[in-house]
């Protein structure tokens, strides 16, 4: 059962209180209400609503007796305009609110409309005004007063400094932010400062370091937490393995950063090219394992495994198919191989287990009798590895998807 939405209970105490507060009666409430009202509806994409609501607030906010307040409204309302693509009345919304705060000297207020200056700049693709706006912000906000702010002015900073090709300036704008992720102990500001400061190190030809950046940006964004900044990471990943010449590790991170569902676009255009510079391959991993410690190969197993849950059937039976290849080529490590991947596929969720071990019969299938009974041997005595209830999970598992195909060879 979904836990309810703290919002939505928030959503409507608010529009209790517009009924309370009628806006001929109470002007400020009304507004007040309308205010965080628009805000919650923006945070729940509800756009439409949530403009209706900053409109009417920035109304009842009168510029000239409650600037600051029209001001806040403003920049909330510019916010919506700027996620609808409506950017000629964002930019408008922000000039007039920067100009409001800095009348009224509040430095804080007018750094957060000047950096969404920014953003709408970036939005036009005009890096280098972008760049001149969050360089003011970055003056404007006070790391002490407003740490996370100021952290992430240094990145857009950094990030306009480096689509205009300064990375090495980039860097040294990037500092200030990651002695905040550090000290905050926040792990997605962590996450966006190592992506940055990786794409610095490729632009300053410097890939062996990116791929220990990157390697740290996918570790900060778990993909089943942060999938789309997981997927950026793989696919720049793949694009420093790539300029090192490690081709099977560029090979496994573009697969794995094009096997999230929904990956931005730019992200699913680096990796295919990486793909086809490189060659596809169903699944790259055997040929990593066989260069890396063992005490990374669950990580690795577990990002390629949830990866062949989400493909699609033909692709996730193909994947099995070099898996199932890949073990039968390597008798030395073959049982760890085995063991290894069966301890992946126990941390899946059941129907997802059950999805791959599906496959991965299908695919036994195709192979040759010999190879099956190999493979089939491998994996049973792999299972009794496991404590008792694992072990049940396992054959049981498997022999309940062997009795799909009319198989009556024995697992575990």
């Amino acid at each position: 059962m979904r836990a309810p939405d703290p919002r939505t209970d928030a959503v409507t105490e608010l529009h209790d209180r517009l009924t309370r507060y009628p806006a001929a009666k109470y002007p400020v409430q009304h507004a007040t209400a309308q205010f965080h009202l628009g805000g919650l509806l923006a945070a729940v994409n509800r756009v439409d609503e949530a403009r209706a609501a900053l409109l009417r607030a920035c109304e009842l906010f009168g510029p000239d007796t409650m600037p600051v307040e029209h001001a806040k409204a403003l920049n909330a309302l510019g916010a919506v305009h700027r996620v609808t693509g409506e950017l000629a009345r964002a930019e408008e919304c922000f000039a007039v609110a920067e100009q409001r705060f800095a009348d009224a000297e509040l430095p804080l207020e007018r750094a957060a409309a000047v950096f969404n200056r920014g953003l709408v700049c970036r939005q036009r693709g005009d890096e280098a005004a972008a760049l001149r706006w969050f360089q003011l912000a970055a003056e404007l906000f006070d790391p002490d007063q407003a740490p996370a702010e100021a952290a992430a002015t240094a990145r857009e900073t950094a990030a306009s400094l480096l689509a205009t090709g300064e990375p090495r300036a980039a860097l040294e704008a990037l500092a200030p932010a990651s002695a905040h992720a550090e000290s905050a102990g926040d792990v997605a500001a962590r996450g966006a400062v190592a992506n940055l400061t990786g794409l610095a190190q490729l632009a300053l030809g410097e890939p062996a370091q990116a791929i220990e950046t990157f390697t740290l940006a996918v570790a900060a964004n778990p993909r089943g937490v942060r999938p789309g900044e997981y997927a950026m990471a793989k696919a720049n990943l793949a694009l420093a393995y790539e300029q090192t010449g490690r081709i099977d590790h560029a090979r496994l991170a573009a697969a794995q950063a094009l096997g999230v569902p929904d990956a931005a676009e730019p992200v699913r255009t680096q990796a295919t090219g990486v793909l086809d510079r490189l060659g596809h391959t169903p699944c790259a991993l055997p040929e990593v394992l066989d260069v890396v410690d063992r005490d990374v190969w669950p990580p690795l197993l577990r990002e390629e495994l949830a990866r062949w849950a989400d493909a699609a059937e033909p692709d996730r039976r193909a994947a099995a198919g070099a898996w199932i290849d890949g073990q039968l080529a390597r008798p030395q490590t073959s049982m760890a191989l085995a063991e290894e991947w069966l301890g992946g596929l126990l941390e899946l969720p059941p129907e997802a287990m059950t999805t791959l071990i599906r496959s991965t019969l299908a695919a036994l299938a195709d192979k040759d009798a010999a190879s099956a009974s190999e493979f089939r041997r491998t994996v049973s005595s792999a299972m009794i590895h496991f404590h008792v209830p694992q072990w049940m999970r396992l054959r049981d598992t498997f022999a309940a998807v062997a009795a799909e195909f009319d198989s009556d060879q024995g697992w575990g």
